[in-house]
């Protein structure tokens, strides 16, 4: 592996096909800040959309490569493995913005903003963290990377028993309790799936250490 990692390097093709999917990860997010800055005019379905469509199409592409690249620097099963957990972040970004949209008259005035922020700081350490691979799979970067993301998971968790307590407190129609509690456990799935994500290079990393 250390010998094929020395000969294709940085211009393995996964490389940039699993980075371009890592940044759609992360424009999706964006466009949760865009959300939750003004939940009033929340950006058109399209834009939440696109980072999902376009996730899928290199998705494909790399699927499609995997079993048509002659000689790889990363096993395929673990490029599979990445592009899927890769893709389930803006596929359930866009399930959460879809259901914001169709019952807006529930969500005038909450705040979603904790969740989107702690979002925003595990899809960019996401980001890193498949960059990492194409540097030369620095472990102990790797390692720092992925604890400071299971951080933001466990912050996430506590965030979540907060939101919890606030919902079932007894100032909310019965209605608003069931779509707020569904949306709040779709920011924390987001967040699980950037873990899941962060575990796999993780994983790819040791293997190849």
């Amino acid at each position: 592996m250390f010998s094929l990692q020395s000969i294709f390097g940085k211009k393995d093709r996964f490389f940039g096909l699993l980075e371009s999917s890592a940044q759609e990860a992360r424009t999706s997010v964006q466009n949760l800040v865009k959300l939750s800055n003004d939940i009033e005019n929340p950006p058109t379905a399209n834009e939440f959309g696109y980072s999902r469509k376009k996730d899928k199409e290199i998705t494909n592409e790399i699927r499609s490569a995997v079993y048509t690249t002659f000689v790889t620097a990363l096993e395929r099963e673990d490029i599979e493995e990445l592009s899927n957990a890769l893709y389930k972040i803006p596929k359930t970004v866009e399930k959460f913005s879809q259901r914001v949209m169709l019952a807006p008259q529930h969500v005038r005035g909450i705040n979603f903003s904790g969740q989107i922020k702690l979002l925003e700081q595990a899809t960019e350490i996401v980001l890193q963290l498949v960059q990492c691979l194409r540097d030369g799979m620095n472990l102990e970067k790797v390692k720092e990377l992925n604890d400071r993301l299971q951080y933001i998971e466990g912050e996430a968790d506590k965030h979540m028993m907060t939101l919890y307590k606030d919902l079932f407190c007894g100032n909310h129609e019965p209605v608003q309790v069931i779509v707020l509690k569904d949306l709040y456990e779709l920011l924390e799935k987001i967040i699980d799936k950037c873990r899941d994500a962060g575990n796999v290079v993780a994983q790819i990393v040791l293997k190849n250490s």
